[in-house]
């Protein structure tokens, strides 16, 4: 129904993720898993080991001994899994924020800036890779955000919706459980060139607001204000149930797979579901962050949006032990050190200060009447980044100041922060204070969106926040309110690029190098990738 998705690979160790509508036994290189079953919906993920470094193998799904894919008379090439080969370029795809099919535009406006964000990035990259020599094809991609938006849902998943229930009544036309998700993420995955894209590029996932709701986790009253509607109990339990079935598992390798005790219950006979049932009331306290090995490159991906500290009295992006687990995580002589996280860490400067202001306020700074006022707006312009989460900013300050300077071993010769969410795209390289000695060179990429549109209110927001009376407006609200100067300077030198994008980093040896793609269509039609920046990081 489903797949496969080639999800964990390294060097000799590969596992491949897929959804049948029955149970069956999957087979997949000499290799066979029996699918698990979770409220009537059945999944395998093949653990595939004992593979050499830098080879590859084309590969078949064979669902009882009968074989399911590639389906028959695909204009795409066979599928094919490529172990990680240590003596070439190691080469990273990231991007964020997908919706399979936009919303037919209601204006002729609106189509234009459709057409001028252009196609999806996802099909531009599949139609690409086929023309593409495999020793050039991308080693991972990662998906850093909104891989699916259960808060709007397109119009396949709308008439699922309206079969089973009534849309008038809440949550409307926003998927309502489980099985809603896992007709969404189908929805979102079943174009024939991205499912075979990601049959043959590995992913690893991490999920951001529209994978749950817009505006997840903003605030302490945000999550009152939805605990307490009737509807969202079934919500949230779908939304990490499905989140854990169909991208958290590919996250893992296969040695934290067999020590998780999770993967071992539902693997168990019968429906899964009776035994997760209280899976949704803990996941909160789950760590979701999870890194990513390859030769002289470590790749930390942040979950900022589950784990938040959310009390009255405390804010933060990531809890005490998950913020030691990342801390760690960046430990050791690496060449290069990519930091994930789906909401950027270093904005522009007037949307910075903009957001550090409102948490201020939000936090009592100008008194109650203002900080209420100050979380509607919070709400309504999505202030949630990390500059509206003050101490959390200040950590991953120090954390990169320490990484860059040689406190976690060698310094790395490149530290690349990179993000999505904000539905436009940029790099910014990163100044430390006078009387540090970083050693390392770093940088904030932003990539996004894969295939969405900017509002244009939104863009002139921007405009306004981002120019020379933006910044000065937005540091002295900010001083103001009592809130510090960051330590660390940063500028934006590339972009910003309101389009759909995808980038990609290449690291060898000691160099790294960063490219952006937008997408085009050629006169026929045909989504492509086309360059628009191309820059060293060290």
């Amino acid at each position: 129904m489903l797949g496969p998705l080639l999800r964990y690979v390294d060097q000799t160790a590969a596992t491949i993720w897929v959804e049948t509508d029955q149970p069956c036994q999957v087979e997949i290189l000499g290799r066979q898993a029996r699918t698990f079953e979770v409220s009537g919906h059945h999944y395998a993920l093949v653990v595939i080991e004992g593979l050499a470094a830098g080879t590859e193998r084309e590969y078949q799904v064979a669902l009882d001994g009968t074989v399911r894919w590639p389906e028959p008379g695909s204009p795409f090439p066979p599928s094919v899994l490529r172990t990680v080969d240590p003596g070439r370029p190691l080469r990273l795809v990231f991007g964020s924020c997908r919706i399979a099919e936009l919303p037919v535009p209601r204006r002729p406006r609106s189509a234009r800036r459709e057409q001028e964000h252009g196609p999806d990035a996802l099909v531009a990259c599949a139609l690409d890779l086929r023309r593409t020599p495999r020793e050039r094809w991308p080693d991972l991609m990662l998906l850093i955000g909104d891989q699916v938006y259960a808060d709007d849902v397109g119009p396949a998943t709308r008439q699922f919706i309206e079969a089973r229930r009534d849309p008038a009544r809440p949550p409307g036309y926003q998927v309502a459980d489980f099985a809603e998700y896992c007709f969404l993420y189908r929805e979102a995955w079943s174009e024939p060139s991205v499912r075979w894209l990601l049959s043959v590029v590995p992913t690893a996932m991490i999920f951001d607001d529209h994978d749950v709701h817009d505006d997840w986790n903003i605030s302490a009253a945000w999550r009152r204000d939805f605990q307490a509607k009737p509807w969202w109990a079934a919500r949230i339990h779908g939304a990490y149930l499905s989140y854990w079935v169909y991208q958290h598992l590919g996250n893992l390798s296969p040695g934290e797979l067999a020590a998780d005790e999770l993967w071992r219950q539902v693997r168990e006979p019968g429906d899964a579901a009776e035994g997760l049932g209280g899976f949704a009331a803990r996941a909160e306290g789950l760590r979701w962050s999870f890194r990513r090995d390859f030769p002289g490159v470590r790749v930390v991906v942040i979950d900022s949006r589950s784990g938040r500290v959310l009390t009255d009295g405390r804010r933060a992006m990531v809890g005490e032990a998950e913020w030691r687990w990342v801390t760690e995580s960046v430990a050791g002589d690496w060449s290069h050190v990519v930091l994930a996280t789906s909401l950027p860490l270093l904005l522009p400067p007037g949307i910075h200060d903009l957001e550090a202001w409102n948490e201020a306020v939000c936090g009592g700074a100008w008194g109650q009447r203002a900080a209420r006022a100050g979380e509607r707006l919070r709400r309504a312009v999505d202030l949630e980044h990390w500059a509206a989460f003050g101490q959390s900013f200040a950590a991953f300050e120090r954390l990169l100041a320490d990484l860059a300077s040689g406190a976690y071993g060698r310094p790395p010769a490149s530290v690349t922060v990179i993000s999505g969410d904000i539905h436009h795209s940029y790099l910014a390289p990163v100044d430390f204070p006078p009387g540090t000695s970083p050693r390392s060179a770093v940088y904030q990429a932003v990539c996004s969106p894969v295939h969405n549109v900017l509002p244009e209110s939104f863009r002139r927001a921007h405009q306004l926040t981002t120019s020379r009376a933006g910044e000065l407006g937005g540091g002295t609200l900010a001083r103001l309110a009592g809130v510090r100067r960051p330590r660390i300077r940063w500028r934006i030198t590339r972009g910003p690029w309101f389009l759909n994008m995808l980038s990609a980093l290449e690291f060898e040896g000691r160099k790294a190098r960063i490219r952006f793609d937008r997408t085009v269509s050629d006169p026929a039609g045909a989504p492509h990738l086309q360059s628009v920046c191309e820059a060293d990081l060290s």
